[in-house]
């Protein structure tokens, strides 16, 4: 494969991450609402705790453990940052 080949690939993958960021971000926009209808905290951190420990068994490499957790921990401060938002939105 060629670089240009290769940056294609790329590309390609960078708008799957796109559209899988903001399916999942749907998804948190959806259990903040739950969270909020039930009176529960938008901060879990035993949720967090667990998502990270799964996707530091699950990875196969060639991004360390460290760098996996780091990519999750901006993609849920994220999610948690959409939802006060949204919730906050739907106070006033």
């Amino acid at each position: 494969m060629t670089i240009d080949d290769l940056r294609r690939e790329i590309d390609r993958l960078d708008s799957d991450l796109l559209r899988i960021f903001n399916q999942r971000a749907d998804f948190a926009l959806k259990i903040g609402e739950i969270k909020k209808a039930q009176g529960l905290p938008v901060y879990d951190p035993a949720r967090e705790k667990k998502i990270f420990q799964r996707m530091k068994e699950e990875n196969p490499g060639p991004l360390d453990d460290d760098a996996i957790v780091r990519l999750f921990e901006r993609v849920i401060d994220e999610s948690r940052r959409l939802e006060r938002i949204m919730t906050s939105k739907n106070q006033t």
